[in-house]
């Protein structure tokens, strides 16, 4: 690992992002970091990170920058924006992105990133803040092989399940969409399950055991469920993530000719939670929004 090499900036600081740049602190990585929010930025600096003003302040003096943002137009802004990475008066040499966004947005940004010199690593990651923070989360890469080679050291610093996509700018995107598509469809698959067993007068919580050990079982399903009837809805990952996330899926789908017909009833049945107050609410929720008649035939 080079002096440069070292030199890592963290743009988005909350819950993946946080982990993420505490687990390269605490490796030996020189951690700058840059939050919209301070307190955010607090447990770095504590561990011995520092922080920028703006993402432009923070790429001067970073080789390589990790995006870790929520959305496309936040990506946009933290890269081209009036402060931007691209602004910097030293530009690092490689932009990691991680947020989930549609694959277009992915290679529109590594073509404007390619236009000012810097290579764009397409990485998004998964896993939840816990594997983001002992550096055990996915990591779905799409990069060209030289760019892969330069930064593996940092990669697996960051994630144990490391996937070589390929060289296409926009296909780790690709991955991660199908991954979460499926994610939204267990986890309103269990949600519905378990709503149907409360229904008919089981033991719910039997019924998840007999679930977990048997053809039904999915990890997001057994994760959510399993807090959802302990009581435990404390925001983890946020119901609007998912039916963001579903949503760009079937966009991505119906660019591509097809129409998932799953998918789309998940991403129906999230939109309609978040449209029903449940989008702050943990994805878990998704069993109170069912529990309150949303999976009930219509009268008459």
């Amino acid at each position: 690992m080079t002096d440069d090499s070292m030199r890592v900036g963290v743009i988005g600081v909350g819950n993946m992002g946080q982990g993420m740049a505490l687990r390269l602190v605490e490796a030996g990585w020189r951690v700058t970091v840059r939050d919209l929010l301070p307190a955010r930025e607090a447990p770095v600096l504590a561990a011995g990170g520092t922080c920028a003003p703006d993402a432009a302040a923070l790429a001067a003096h970073c080789d390589v920058v990790i995006v870790v943002v929520i959305d496309a137009a936040q990506v946009h802004e933290v890269l081209f924006g009036a402060r931007g990475v691209v602004h910097a008066p030293r530009r690092p040499a490689a932009v990691m992105l991680c947020p989930t966004i549609g694959p277009g947005d992915v290679e529109q940004a590594a073509a404007q990133l390619a236009a000012h010199g810097i290579a764009c690593i397409d990485a998004p990651i998964s896993g939840g803040p816990a594997r983001a923070r002992d550096g055990t989360m996915s990591l779905m890469v799409a990069c060209d092989d030289a760019l892969f080679a330069r930064h593996e050291s940092l990669l697996r610093t960051l994630g144990s399940r490391l996937f070589r996509i390929g060289a296409r700018p926009g296909d780790g995107a690709r991955t991660k969409l199908v991954n979460n598509l499926l994610a939204a469809i267990n986890l309103a698959g269990a949600a519905e399950a378990i709503a149907l067993a409360e229904h008919l007068g089981l033991d719910a919580r039997r019924t998840l055991e007999v679930i977990e050990q048997s053809s039904g079982q999915s990890w997001i399903g057994s994760d959510r469920m399993a807090r959802a009837l302990r009581g435990d809805f404390a925001p983890r990952a946020h119901t609007t993530l998912l039916a963001k996330d579903s949503a760009l899926a079937m966009a991505m789908a119906q660019a591509a000719g097809v129409a998932p017909v799953l998918g789309g009833d998940a991403a129906a049945l999230f939109r309609a939670a978040c449209d029903a107050g449940f989008a702050a609410a943990d994805d878990a929720s998704l069993l109170r929004y069912l529990r309150a008649g949303a999976g009930k035939p219509p009268a008459g």
